[in-house]
């Protein structure tokens, strides 16, 4: 993993620009903490190296409840159709994997809506990525930087992997979601092993290999104090939390940045006062 230290937001759009010529098709990811890792849902809840097998079985088995409450549905494989699948090689491979049926609108619905996944979200774009790294306000005037994370899978159109080794795959954005995926320009990515079965494996694993020619991974960090000048910029785009997520809370959450943190900033307030 290649680290920037920047100084100012406009030297970030800077270092990004000139990345997005090597790859037009890379992802963007934000985080608030540049102390924090590359880590799914999943990890966090502590499921870190779920065989694929082991988790399908307990999202199968919430899917009658959760089809009940929601009233939606989603045709799954079989669980006959899963043993099968894990023990193949080729199966995340090509156009196949996670398209089987309604498997990966499944496990995009349980990750919109909180349920720990397997998937490391992203965005296509590097500004939807800003406003999420800056998103929440530092904690203390001791804060450090946020972090933009800019991922190219395939800079030269082409990926070698071992078939022993950990491997990201890039889902794809043509998927029935939440509107937020739409909103968000989301991308979605797993890192998996096959050994006999198909393993869930932390995505730093891979990146810390530091390929050439594949996998490629840059961390731009960002001083905690550029935040409301970045808001700012982005917000008059029309890119702000109602915008990306559409509801009352978000809608509410705009308005005060606009009303306090905007307003601290006009009279010469820091971010970290």
């Amino acid at each position: 993993m290649n680290t920037i230290d920047v100084a100012t937001w406009e030297e970030c759009e800077q270092h990004v620009k000139e990345l997005r010529k090597t790859d037009p098709l890379m992802l963007f990811r934000g985080q608030g903490d540049a102390d924090w890792r590359l880590t799914t849902t999943l990890e966090r809840a502590g499921q870190e190296k779920m065989p694929f097998m082991s988790y399908f079985e307990v999202i199968n088995r919430f899917q009658p409840e959760i089809e009940t409450f929601t009233e939606m549905t989603w045709d799954l494989p079989s669980y006959r159709e899963v043993i099968g699948l894990v023990k193949d090689p080729g199966f995340l491979d090509g156009l196949g994997g996670l398209s089987v049926g309604s498997l990966y609108p499944y496990l995009l619905y349980l990750r919109h809506h909180r349920f720990p996944s397997p998937l490391l979200d992203w965005t296509r774009s590097p500004y939807v990525a800003a406003f999420f790294a800056f998103r929440q306000k530092p904690r203390s005037k001791h804060s450090g930087k946020m972090s933009i994370y800019v991922f190219s899978e395939m800079p030269n159109g082409i990926k070698g992997t071992h078939s022993n080794q950990a491997r990201i795959k890039r889902m794809g954005p043509y998927v029935r979601s939440h509107k937020r995926h739409f909103l968000q320009h989301s991308d979605y990515t797993i890192c998996v092993q096959f050994d006999n079965h198909w393993v869930f494996q932390p995505h730093e694993d891979v990146f810390q290999l530091n390929h050439p020619s594949w996998d490629l991974l840059t961390k731009i960090n960002i001083p905690a104090t550029e935040r409301t000048r970045a808001l700012k910029v982005l917000d008059e785009h029309n890119l702000n939390a109602f915008s990306l997520f559409g509801s009352e809370d978000e809608l509410m959450e705009t308005m005060a940045f606009r009303a306090f943190d905007l307003r601290k900033a006009a009279f010469g307030v820091s971010e970290v006062d």
